[in-house]
């Protein structure tokens, strides 16, 4: 398949792109700095463009057979546009050059209902302060869901817990929201992307990942992403 993948220089966009190229896809990869990008090979096209470029998406979406979405930010109390703009001007592109399918990354804060049986500590006092901080980048993220299940594709929204790096895909869990666990690792995250876009799965539906085994402590992911020293998404 011919795969175009944006926020592709960010943590799950490169593992994403890695991956679509080993399984012998072609990939165009989107990044606003395509001269630092880390990848290569005859099957990879890097493109530089901004997802509030529109025309610059128009390009880098005409000729493929699926747009994936991996844009991410760190935490800010700035406000948030680029989940809303940016696949906005990819279902726009989408529209024009018929390309049907789409899948795109958010997250689990974008729904305040907790899993069944998560502690009392999570909930009353870990997840209000990580939805406090995460509020501008959820309230876009949640414009961006509702622009997709709008579009009229064939979408699906991936929304993983907190994320980690892992090593390898492992036999992680997809479920309906809400689905039990805190932790999804980038290599999990980015096999889902690829899989929902390859094989078609979970057409038309919001799903969690979770990742089951290896997970990290959560004191040291609350630190290595909440205070910013973490990579983006």
């Amino acid at each position: 398949m011919k795969l175009v993948i944006f926020g592709a220089n960010g943590s799950t966009g490169r593992l994403a792109t890695e991956q679509a190229l080993a399984e012998g896809h072609t990939v165009t990869a989107v990044t606003r700095r395509p001269d630092a990008y880390p990848l290569g090979g005859a099957r990879l096209r890097v493109v530089g463009a901004d997802v509030h470029d529109a025309g610059a998406v128009d390009r880098a979406v005409a000729g493929q057979d699926a747009v994936l979405s991996t844009l991410g930010l760190p935490y800010t109390k700035e406000p948030v546009t680029v989940y809303s703009d940016g696949v906005a001007n990819m279902i726009k592109a989408m529209d024009v050059h018929g390309v049907r399918r789409l899948v795109c990354v958010s997250s689990m804060g974008v729904d305040p209902e907790h899993a069944p049986g998560e502690s009392f500590t999570f909930r009353k006092l870990i997840a209000p302060m990580l939805l406090k901080m995460g509020r501008t980048l959820y309230e876009d993220m949640g414009r961006m869901e509702q622009l997709v299940r709008a579009s009229g594709l064939d979408w699906t929204i991936i929304r993983p817990a907190g994320l980690f790096d892992g090593t390898a895909p492992t036999d992680y869990v997809v479920g309906k929201p809400r689905t039990p666990g805190r932790f999804t690792s980038r290599n999990d995250l980015a096999d889902a992307l690829v899989r929902a876009a390859v094989d078609s799965r979970n057409v038309d539906e919001v799903i969690e990942v979770v990742t089951t085994r290896g997970v990290p402590s959560y004191a040291g992911v609350f630190v290595k992403e909440a205070l910013h020293i973490g990579n983006k998404r």
